[in-house]
């Protein structure tokens, strides 16, 4: 989705439960932190990814922009959940204009929506022959429901901005990976960002996309739980998800409710490993790469490295971009989990694949 070209971007992250905006510069061949700011939600405003105040979102939005100070107007945003499909399929190898004129039909068939009501794009991975000597081609599919996407476009527009380009959320987080971490021969590392209602499961194999898979649960459940099981107002619950002291919640009982909701959690990311593995013959994951607000709920690396019997590594997304010495270091490095989404989204430009 592109209107015009510019040299300055904004990403923004649209979550249920905060808004975040970055700007990046580009510095040979890298990023420097330029602005960034992020701003809370409360928890009616979006629900499951619906918006369902969007004054109120367009009032955070442009308040953050201009607590920040930005008035660059093109803007990347990103979506995610149901309403997105995205499957890598092997096609008959053709030309990418060919690719073009058929991928709507060639969709149709993969997806459960209207092939009327959606946004398609696409990309080839690779070509290869298959075993009767016929050339085929990978074919990374996005697939977008159209009324998600003028939910979202339409709220930057009301707060003044030009969504120039809609990413996914699974892809912003493979080009933050990309910029920030080598990839090493063979290894297959899964990316999981655990948001405030959603969690993110995108594998990636020799640093090429591979799976992904969105899931309904994420840091809302911790929350919702803890206010049902301990009889805690909304506010307490978010202190004591995060660790804070709260006045007679006892330690064990909290204990019990976040190990519960980290088990769903767990059972949600081995499932969606069990379908990678299924689809692509590989059994091995080699890794973990968390992210996400939940990624800082007190031993959550250590819980998921326990059940799931493979190491984790809490994901830094400014690991190499310049920081200024404006920007307060210990607010940056004790927010990065968060970001993961908003970098990748920072680092998109006009014109790029």
């Amino acid at each position: 989705m592109v209107f015009r070209k510019k040299s300055k971007i904004i990403g923004i992250d649209i979550g249920s439960s905060s808004i975040k905006v970055i700007q990046l510069s580009d510095n040979n061949g890298g990023y420097t932190l330029s602005r960034f700011g992020m701003a809370p939600l409360a928890p009616e405003m979006i629900v499951d990814g619906t918006i369902m105040d969007s004054v109120r979102c367009v009032e955070t939005l442009q308040n953050l922009l201009k607590d920040q100070s930005i008035s660059t107007k093109d803007a990347v945003i990103s979506l995610s959940g149901h309403s997105v499909i995205v499957k890598r399929v092997s096609l008959p190898q053709m030309t990418e204009d060919e690719l073009a004129e058929s991928i709507k039909w060639e969709a149709e068939q993969y997806i459960p929506f209207d092939i009327n009501d959606v946004n398609t794009d696409f990309q080839i991975l690779n070509t290869f022959v298959d075993p009767d000597g016929k050339p085929q081609m990978n074919v990374l599919l996005a697939v977008v429901k159209k009324d998600k996407i003028t939910e979202y476009t339409s709220l930057v527009i009301e707060a003044g901005l030009r969504p120039v380009i809609v990413d996914i959320d699974s892809f912003a987080l493979e080009n933050m990976y990309g910029i920030n971490y080598e990839v090493k021969e063979g290894e297959t590392v899964a990316l999981i960002n655990i948001g405030a209602s959603l969690t993110n499961i995108n594998i990636l194999q020799k640093g090429m996309f591979a799976f992904t898979r969105d899931v309904s649960i994420g840091g809302n459940k911790y929350t919702e739980s803890i206010q049902k099981d301990l009889g805690l107002s909304y506010e307490n619950a978010e202190r004591a998800k995060k660790g804070e002291s709260v006045e007679g919640v006892d330690s064990f009982a909290l204990d019990s409710v976040v190990e519960s909701v980290s088990g769903e959690i767990v059972n949600e990311i081995t499932r969606s490993f069990g379908y990678f593995k299924t689809a692509s013959g590989n059994e091995k994951i080699d890794k973990i790469m968390l992210s996400g607000g939940s990624s800082k709920i007190k031993g959550m690396d250590n819980f998921l490295q326990q059940r799931l019997d493979l190491p984790i590594e809490i994901v830094n997304p400014f690991r190499k971009i310049e920081i200024p010495p404006e920007f307060d270091s210990n607010y940056i490095r004790d927010i990065a989990p968060l970001t993961a989404v908003a970098v990748g989204l920072g680092i998109r430009r006009l014109n790029d694949k």
